[in-house]
């Protein structure tokens, strides 16, 4: 299988100039193109690239910007960054590669004194300070900005509260050189080598206090030293070097009149040893966020322990789990909006649901304290669809979301004309219950003014079977095999091989399935010449609920609660989010199906939707060996394996395929031939072409401005909205996984003995 292919431009040559808005501008140099796709190897294409330009491969270096981020350079050193740089611009035909070589380069002439790793310090070059910072020996570290690297002699200017303004202090002129050999660590720091004159001098002048920090940081961070506060508040900023002895003073404070910080004593001098500090000390949470940010948008699993090694390859740092993984938090806060101020926002949100999609209901509540309680949705499209074009049938199930104040999606599911799910209405709890299970069906109730008895597919736990009799009279409820299922291996006790209880559960689903009162009686004696225990449990769930021989609603063969697999795995990318966002999610992904669907429908021919006529089909083949005999009036006799009789009028057979599925059985279909008329006259309408497109004929719309503040006008701005009390607890969370899964686990079978339940270690 081919790979993605793109055309990397390697410029060669040229220098970086240093834009007004920091990004970097490459200028001058040779440029050639090569194709590559995922499938090259990092040394091959460095072969290539070195062969071009005829550069040694020891001495030359590989970079490349992020899309839509002129400011860092990303190295790439092996295959997995040259994937990840394919990744990066997959959206594109080519990727800018600059080419650089680690070669002794001229001097040059610098009003910045050298830096750490020059090992050379500008003793001679200071400036003398008339009066110099009062630093305490008894310095405290700073809680909030954490000690970082620093590695720069500075200048010093007195406050300009205590000096004249009109006197200037300017540096002498220093030649910095460079050094002849790079070592690994300063390989390492090559992308922070443009945060090396973040801080430019005396007098330099930055927004606010926080500017000033990060600049601080950046530049510690490129020259390899550490640094701890002496003063750090709002207005002023006093900051010494972290090794005990060294003379290096920074002090900036705020203009007067101004909320702009400058730079007003500096003190340029190192004396300690300089060793390269590495640690994670280095980098706050806020600094790590703004460098993963734009690899987060790319790759939202972008993992702690990838964090971790791509700042020790790219900046020398070398961080813990857990400060990569708070970084990321904070990015994600950062990409994605605030958890907790989007439950703030639900008032706004919810009235701007209403205002751009006419006939839909967005409803929440809220506790006593205000803290987060329910959100009810639905869309007028999905309501209309299901009233016009669905079967009354809802499928009801949760799945636990895994975002920073947890809670529960409530889901109700229908099955379109091709069988296939339709999102009807969901709902955000702040936890599964039975009384927000019955808020839940109450908002259904209201939104759905059908008079058609409904049939519910579901779990049969307490709450739902008493809400759904109670605000549904009249309807019917199925319970969900799937549940009953991993009930009753839970209850089930004496010692079954896993084999045992495999056949057990196939016989449970062959008598729930079962058309006819003696088809299921055969399959629940199958089961109690295995275990009396599980024949009795089944016997007392209620089979008039479960079982096709006795139910009396309509399920058309659908037994598990969990129809609506592709809705839930929407939750399931989105449950990460804030609230109002994970909505905005699945209401997108609710609009690009209608869409998608309505679309595909009218390219069929068709009288019946694919599904359904490759049914039909199916039961059409199986007549040619049936005979019918006409027994008076409109009921027919069916012969073939066995005798049927028909009932034309009341789409009625005594094989009970016909009333199951809604769509005519062999036997019906041999009927319905010899009186001259078309099967599909006698097929449930709601399969139906027509129908199907009339399910899908209204639109999910837009949410413009979704996470605009609510603006001091609104009526809504009264209503305050806070986090439900829940947290996520520590460690993994766990994960509910839904479509068939294996609902039998594996017991333990001695090797020894052959005996289940135990080991030969523990056999007796």
């Amino acid at each position: 299988m081919a790979g993605r292919k793109i055309i990397t431009i390697c410029q060669w040559g040229g220098e970086f100039e240093a834009d007004k808005d920091g990004s970097l501008l490459y200028r001058g140099g040779d440029a050639h193109a090569i194709d590559i796709d995922d499938q090259m190897k990092f040394n091959e294409f460095k072969m290539e690239v070195a062969e071009m330009f005829n550069c040694s491969i020891s001495t030359m270096s590989i970079k490349y910007f992020l899309p839509g981020n002129r400011k860092t350079l990303i190295t790439i050193s092996n295959d997995k960054d040259l994937k990840r740089m394919i990744k990066f611009h997959g959206d594109s035909v080519t990727a800018d590669i600059y080419v650089m070589t680690e070669e002794i380069v001229p001097l040059e002439v610098s009003n910045m004194p050298a830096s750490r790793s020059s090992r050379t310090t500008l003793s001679e070059a200071v400036v003398p300070v008339d009066a110099p910072l009062d630093m305490k020996d008894d310095m405290v570290d700073d809680t909030t900005y954490p000690d970082v690297s620093l590695g720069l002699p500075l200048d010093v200017v007195d406050d300009t509260t205590h000096v004249d303004v009109d006197t200037q202090i300017t540096m002498p002129t220093v030649i910095s050189p460079v050094p002849l050999s790079i070592s690994n660590e300063e390989k390492h720091m090559k992308a922070a080598q443009q945060w090396q004159n973040t801080i430019t001098g005396v007098g330099q002048r930055f927004s606010g206090v926080h500017e000033f920090r990060e600049a601080l940081r950046k530049f510690a961070i490129a020259h390899q030293f550490a640094f701890r506060y002496k003063k750090n508040d709002s207005h002023r900023v006093t900051v010494k070097c972290k090794a005990e002895g060294c003379p290096w003073r920074i002090h900036a404070s705020r203009l007067s009149t101004t909320q702009l910080i400058c730079i007003k004593k500096m003190n340029a001098n190192h004396t300690c040893e300089g060793a390269v500090v590495t640690t994670g000390y280095q980098a706050t949470r806020s600094w790590v966020a703004s460098i993963i940010m734009e690899k987060l948008k790319v790759f939202p699993n972008y993992k702690p322990k990838d964090i971790v090694n791509d700042i020790k390859q790219e900046y020398g740092i070398q961080l813990n789990y857990f400060q990569a993984w708070r970084g990321k938090e904070i990015a994600k806060e950062q990409l994605q909006g605030s958890y907790k101020e989007a439950y703030g926002q639900l008032p706004f949100f919810c009235e701007k649901i209403m205002e751009t999609n006419p006939g839909s209901f967005a409803t929440f509540t809220t506790k006593e304290d205000s803290s987060f309680h329910r959100l009810f949705v639905s869309f007028h499209a999905s309501l209309y669809g299901f009233q016009q074009g669905c079967r009354p049938l809802l499928f009801l199930d949760s799945i636990s979301l895994k975002s920073k104040y947890q809670g529960t999606l409530f889901a109700a599911t229908a099955a379109d004309g091709d069988d296939i799910v339709f999102p009807v209405a969901f709902s955000v709890v702040d936890a599964e219950t039975d009384d927000n299970w019955h808020w839940f069906l109450l908002q259904v109730k209201s939104t759905l003014p059908t008079s058609r008895p409904i049939t519910f597919v579901a779990d049969r736990k307490k709450g739902l079977r008493e809400s759904i009799a109670e605000i549904f009279p009249g309807s019917f409820h199925g319970y969900c095999l799937r549940y009953l299922t991993e009930q009753l291996m839970k209850d089930l006790k004496g010692q079954f091989s896993h084999e045992v209880k495999r056949l057990m559960v196939e016989d449970f689903f062959a008598a729930a399935y079962a058309p006819r009162h003696e088809s299921f009686q055969r399959c629940l004696e199958s089961i109690k010449s295995i275990s009396l225990e599980a024949y009795n449990w089944l016997i007392q769930s209620e089979p008039m609920n479960w079982a096709n021989a006795f139910f009396q609603g309509a399920r058309y063969n659908h037994m598990t609660s969990n129809f609506g697999e592709l809705f839930y795995s929407w939750a399931s990318e989105a449950h990460e989010l804030p609230i109002t966002q994970m909505v905005e999610v699945i209401r997108g992904k609710i609009m690009e199906l209608f869409y998608t669907r309505r679309t595909n429908s009218l390219q069929w021919i068709t009288r019946l939707t694919p599904s359904m006529e490759e049914k039909l089909e199916k039961e059409s083949a199986k007549v040619r060996p049936l005979q019918v005999l006409l027994s008076g009036g409109n009921t027919f006799e069916v012969r073939g394996d066995t005798i049927e009789v028909v009932d034309i009028d009341h789409w009625d057979c005594s094989c009970k395929g016909w009333q199951l599925t809604g769509l005519p059985c062999c036997h019906a279909i041999a009927v319905i031939g010899c009186i001259g008329r078309s099967p599909y006259d006698y097929c449930s309408r709601y399969f139906t072409t027509e129908s199907y497109r009339l399910t899908y004929s209204e639109s999910v719309h837009p949410i413009p401005n979704v996470d605009r503040p609510m603006e001091k006008d609104s009526s809504l701005v009264t209503v305050t909205v806070t986090p439900p009390p829940t947290r996520r607890p520590p460690g993994r969370p766990t994960t509910k996984r839904f479509g068939s899964q294996e609902v039998v686990k594996r017991q333990l079978q001695c090797s020894r003995c052959k005996g289940v339940g135990h080991n030969k270690s523990t056999c007796k």
